[in-house]
């Protein structure tokens, strides 16, 4: 079931108000019943999985805590299980293809994989939440007691196709207090914006900016340098608009069910340095790989050298997470290096005084700003392509280094002359309407402030927003495509 799909605009809420109307008691137990008919309702066969994972992880974390000697053991049975499970529905056809390819260089042979395997939907990131609940269950953190509970935790629908990655500490209290939890006006204006303006992300920027990225990457050797630059440019804003308006859809569809759950995005892009970047995108990705991967790796704990190669380990495995190709384990790579070169540039900068003052200038944060953004957009190339000589093909086309056979001239616009092309003139008038949106609601998020309230009054602000709601609501049926492409997080 689609965020942006018919259906779920009559789930949501239904879920909702069954909720609240419902005796408290089993408040929880409903919505832990809509969870998994939200999941199953793609395939049912499925819900079966989470659910064993689910008993798994909750016996696991229950043994781990009463152990007195071999808690190593039980952890690594645990943590191993749960990887083996995603290896298995994710990375199986990809081991077979590099076995196979490893042993044709040997004169061997290795038989086709007869196995009809679909990548179950968020299992990457359910996984990813148990793997988190058994390490601090280990580390000393209290384990659910309530099997129920814990399996609400791990099935939240808002959370459970794309994220945000769940930390059980926060959801638990939140769960806790479902018996007093009250629906406030404040809360529904609040959620109704962010699923309005995650459509609006989705279906007006991401779907649209879609065309374009879809019809450029399909065919890159037909197009010239800037057209190829353009798609970069519309594919970094698509992947963006797109994942942060699942999170958007996701953290409004959660808030009506009384759940706070955690931001991912923090404009990204107005990030200064690659470090910066990866504070800022898919926070709780990030921070999940720097807990629960980093760290235990040694992290900073030694050399620089030492540092760089678990900077390297971490990323490459994150970039495998992405995706089973070796495009996106190019571009964990990628992603990693860059880590690299911006730490041993700021080691040795920081050591030259007029250097130092220098990036702390204006001018020079704003170079770094663009200059960031480029290198993200050239790794996203790795991310998007279908295959690793395809990006190598667009990066040489992107940097001049490769001759233009097929097109007269480099600068020629092919994209904008694709019937598609419409999306250029009205994505200026839809992110103008963004800002303001947006603006409504820090005015909102301040009723403390009495300057604030003297100047712009509640009624003004709730007025403003359902206008700009109103307007929104118009332009995702003028200007939404005629299908509904899934999220692209979706498949991962």
């Amino acid at each position: 079931m689609l965020f942006n799909s018919f259906q779920y605009l009559l789930f949501l809420p239904s879920v909702v108000l069954v909720y609240w109307l419902s005796p408290k008691r089993i408040r929880n137990f409903l919505l832990l019943v809509a969870c998994y008919g939200f999941y199953m309702s793609w395939k049912p066969i499925y819900g079966l999985l989470i659910f064993a994972l689910t008993l798994l992880n909750y016996l696991m974390g229950l043994f781990i805590s009463k152990l007195q000697t071999n808690r190593k053991v039980a952890l690594f049975t645990a943590v191993s299980l749960n990887i083996l499970t995603l290896a298995f529905f994710k990375y199986s056809y990809f081991l077979h293809d590099l076995a196979a390819r490893i042993s044709t260089i040997f004169g061997a042979h290795v038989p086709p994989l007869t196995l009809n395997i679909i990548l179950p939907l968020g299992i990457s990131f359910f996984v990813f939440e148990f793997i988190h609940y058994v390490v601090d269950v280990y580390h000393g953190s209290k384990p659910i007691k309530s099997f129920w509970d814990f399996a609400l935790f791990a099935s939240f629908f808002p959370t459970q196709i794309a994220g945000p990655i769940k930390r059980y500490q926060d959801f638990m209290p939140q769960l806790a207090l479902t018996g007093i939890k009250k629906l406030k006006l404040a809360t529904i204006e609040e959620s109704i914006y962010l699923i309005v303006l995650g459509l609006v992300k989705k279906i007006l920027f991401a779907d649209n900016l879609g065309t374009v990225v879809h019809s450029a990457f399909e065919h890159p050797e037909l197009l010239s340098s800037i057209d190829l630059w353009l798609a970069a440019y519309a594919f970094a804003f698509q992947i963006y608009f797109d994942f942060s308006g699942y999170t958007d859809i996701a953290r409004g569809s959660a808030l009506l069910l009384g759940f706070k759950v955690p931001i991912n995005f923090n404009l990204p892009y107005w990030a200064d340095s690659i470090s910066d970047f990866w504070k800022r995108w898919h926070i709780s990705l990030s921070t999940w790989l720097r807990d629960y991967l980093y760290i235990p790796l040694g992290g900073n704990r030694g050399s620089r050298l030492f540092t760089y190669c678990n900077l390297m380990i971490t990323m490459i495995l994150g970039g495998i997470w992405h995706g089973a190709a070796m495009h996106f384990a190019i571009w964990g790579l990628y992603q990693g290096l860059l880590l690299v070169a911006h730490k041993e540039f700021k080691y040795w900068s920081d050591k030259i005084a007029w250097f130092y003052n220098l990036k702390r200038s204006t001018l020079f944060h704003l170079f770094s700003i663009v200059l960031t953004f480029h290198v993200v957009c050239i790794g996203w190339i790795f991310f998007r392509a279908e295959s690793v000589s395809s990006a190598f093909l667009i990066i040489k086309r992107l940097l001049f280094l490769s001759q233009l056979q097929t097109v007269s001239n480099p600068f020629v616009l092919t994209i904008l002359n694709d019937k598609e092309s419409v999306v250029f003139l009205i994505l200026p008038i839809i992110l103008l309407t963004l800002v303001i949106g947006q603006l409504i609601g820090k005015w909102r998020d301040q009723p403390a402030n009495p300057l604030t309230a003297l100047i712009v009054p509640t009624r003004i602000k709730r007025l403003a927003l359902a206008c700009v709601l109103a307007v929104s609501i118009c332009l995702l049926v003028v200007f939404s495509p005629d299908y509904a492409p899934q999220f692209i997080y979706f498949q991962f």
